[in-house]
């Protein structure tokens, strides 16, 4: 039963950061592109004043998978490296917190254009 609960979490949390960005699509005449990058400025600040830990410690994966999970990621990179490197950390920290999954995107999205066919929509 404990499992289902962290499952429900995760997917409330999760469901609930992809309804307001599509609220924010629906009400507004920003651009996806634009709404993307503020959800992972979103996660920044919220994972530099400590304010999204809390919500990844209490839904998961809910709070992690979404670009708001990424923008955290960065700031958690950046305060580890800084506090291992000093000010240099400021520059690589996010760099090698996200390294892995950015590698794995680049590799699996490339992976896919192999196995696909690509053309255009028209």
């Amino acid at each position: 039963m404990e499992i289902f609960l962290e499952y429900l979490k995760a997917f409330a949390v999760g469901g609930a950061l992809c309804l307001i960005g599509q609220i924010i699509i629906d009400k507004t005449k920003l651009t996806p592109a634009r709404i993307l990058t503020s959800y992972v400025v979103a996660g920044v600040i919220l994972g530099a004043v400590g304010l999204y830990k809390p919500l990844v410690d209490w839904a998961g994966a809910g709070a992690t998978v979404p670009l708001t999970g990424f923008g955290y990621l960065l700031a958690e990179g950046v305060k580890k490296a800084v506090d291992e490197k000093g000010v240099i950390g400021i520059f690589t920290g996010g760099f090698t917190a996200a390294a892995g999954g950015i590698a794995a995107a680049v590799f699996f999205g490339y992976l896919i254009a192999l196995l696909s066919k690509p053309g255009d929509k028209s």
